[in-house]
């Protein structure tokens, strides 16, 4: 979706539209949780501070967020995206992966597809949405930003490694600031940079995600489209418009994130052994402290025993502006994937 949550935002109230709107924060506290593209001309980005957000744009609109309108939104977006097939692996309320390969309308066109999609997304919830098309995750992925907002964009097969080599290197998905400029250093700017380099070599220098960046740089990616993709925490924070600056009311605001974290815990019927209390101080300078169990933490009596002992290893007097907790180390029901259906190979025209 194009700037999905300021988008249902200026949908949901005219007054907005056309002007520059920032979801999240205050003109004084917080951060930007989404720019409307009028925000963005003028440099406004998401997880920017609200302070730097106004002064690139001093007419800058700040909203409250409306979690609860954008997952009604995405619902039907999704519920949308289940018409052609029940491939969809989300990645988050306005973004998913769909496997077109066997479609439910037999259409004999991936393209077409997307273009019927978006057209759909745009006459039942009055927003715009960006389509990548190609033959796996990473190319459709960063297809999807070429033409942003309202397009398309299809990388064929026969063209997927050069659209890689000439593509530069901040523009590769699982590629970050940090990333990049360690990868400038080296040499590296585009993908056909990258491709010289052997995947030992990446290795070394990246770790795991050494693999990942070989394979990328020649458009191999062999994830497949997973449904039922797992979770891997669960979590709540809370940004503050005041600094926190006693144990106590550390403790106190925990209570309340505690709260957050309880619904999402039963909602999800999820439980871990790890508990990770986040702290940014005010300086922007973010911090972790981690504990993790031999049982399982599965409410919030058992997570209220633990951030007590965290926060106890967290300075107070540099001033808290925001604290989190997060629930990792999960527990799944995992479903068994049937082989069989796994060998049969499809083709689909792009």
């Amino acid at each position: 979706m194009d700037a999905f949550y300021a988008s249902v935002e200026q949908r949901d109230n005219p007054e907005l539209k056309g002007k520059p709107i920032a979801v999240g924060g205050s003109a004084e506290r917080g951060v930007v949780a989404a720019a409307s593209y009028e925000a963005r001309k003028f440099g406004v980005k998401s997880a920017m501070p609200s302070k730097i957000a106004a002064r690139k744009c001093p007419q800058l609109i700040f909203v409250k967020p409306r979690f609860d309108a954008y997952k009604s939104v995405s619902q039907e977006i999704r519920n949308i995206f289940y018409d052609y097939t029940d491939l969809v692996e989300p990645l988050s309320l306005d973004e998913a992966y769909l496997d077109v390969t066997s479609n439910k309308k037999e259409m004999p066109s991936a393209t077409l597809i997307a273009q019927e999609i978006r057209k759909r997304i745009k006459e039942e919830t009055q927003l715009t949405a960006s389509a990548g098309i190609s033959i796996n995750k990473f190319l459709a992925k960063t297809a999807s930003d070429v033409n942003k907002p309202d397009g398309f964009y299809l990388v064929k097969p026969e063209d997927a490694e050069t659209f890689v080599e000439r593509l530069p290197i901040e523009r590769f998905f699982g590629i970050g600031k940090v990333t990049a400029e360690k990868m400038h250093k080296m040499g590296i700017n585009t993908g056909l940079d990258l491709k010289k380099w052997s995947e030992y070599s990446l290795i070394d220098r990246f770790g795991k995600s050494g693999r990942y960046y070989y394979r990328i740089a020649r458009a191999i990616d062999n994830r497949e489209v997973n449904p039922n993709r797992i979770r891997k925490s669960l979590g709540a924070e809370n940004t503050f418009s005041k600094d926190l600056m006693s144990y106590e009311e550390v403790l106190n605001e925990l209570d309340k994130i505690n709260d957050i974290l309880k619904g999402r815990i039963e909602r999800s019927k999820t439980k871990g052994k790890t508990l990770t209390l986040k702290v940014k101080y005010t300086d922007f300078q973010q911090i972790t402290r981690s504990k993790t169990v031999d049982y399982w933490i599965d409410s919030a009596d058992k997570v209220a025993q633990l951030y007590p002992e965290l926060a106890d290893l967290v300075e107070l007097d540099k001033g808290i502006r925001l604290l989190g907790l997060t629930l990792s180390n999960l527990n799944h029901d995992l479903v068994k994937e049937d082989e069989e259906s796994r060998s049969l190979q499809l083709t689909l025209e792009f």
